[in-house]
């Protein structure tokens, strides 16, 4: 019966082409998904963190990301293949309708549509929950990052010079933007529409990641999956 089984969501909400599903993560997911992460702390400027986080706490962000904003799996029998999710772009309430979005892909998984699949899905959550933009943060140079945000709609809005620290250089960080929202509901991934941003409405507020049905989140997870390429 649709919507019985919210004790359980990522295991409903998967869905599955061949081998490859995007479902939403369990802190039992942490291990990979720390995995993946953990060199790109340890050995490049891709992340600003410098120790990488333990199982533990991924779980624990997991879990803490999970009740208001998407945390996605791309995974392939028990492999995770990569994973993207969104948190807060502000704290204060005028920037509740927007985001910040990253995605991870394991080292042996790239270029195989893993990082568009994921995003495709979590764009897709997030315009039905009512976010209305999301923001990427670029460690730069890293043109192939840049490629897949500019791929998917992003546009530059700005560098802040010199803000990080890391691996014995002063580091840019650039910013996307894309506009989540359309007019059109069978097109959420569409970022050239207006989406109701000039209405002299008051928006309603996003809802979070445990108002949406289960039937839902699993419609707009599948739209990732086609775009993914695991032989």
């Amino acid at each position: 019966m649709r919507g019985s089984r919210d004790d359980d969501l990522s295991r409903f909400d998967a869905h599955v082409e061949g081998m490859v599903s995007v479902r939403l993560a369990e802190a039992d997911d942490a291990p990979q998904i720390a995995a993946i992460y953990a060199p790109l702390v340890r050995e490049t400027v891709v992340s600003f963190e410098t120790d990488p986080p333990d199982d533990g706490e991924m779980a624990e962000r997991i879990l803490t990301t999970l009740p208001t904003y998407p945390w996605l799996v791309c995974e392939s029998g028990d492999e995770i293949l990569g994973y993207a999710y969104a948190s807060a772009h502000r704290t204060r309430d005028a920037y509740q309708w927007s985001v910040d979005v990253s995605v991870y892909v394991h080292g042996e998984h790239r270029r195989s549509g893993v990082g568009r699949g994921l995003y495709e899905s979590l764009f897709a959550l997030l315009w039905r929950q009512g976010f209305y933009n999301a923001y990427a943060g670029i460690a730069l140079p890293n043109p192939a990052s840049v490629g897949l945000h500019e791929s998917l709609g992003f546009e530059e809005v700005g560098v802040y010079r010199s803000v990080g620290y890391k691996n014995g250089a002063w580091r840019d960080v650039g910013w996307w933007h894309r506009r989540l929202r359309s007019s059109d509901p069978d097109s959420p991934t569409n970022s050239n529409s207006s989406g109701g941003l000039n209405s002299s409405d008051d928006p309603e507020p996003p809802s979070s990641l445990t108002e949406l049905e289960s039937i839902t989140k699993a419609e707009a997870m599948e739209r990732g999956v086609r775009s993914i390429r695991i032989t």
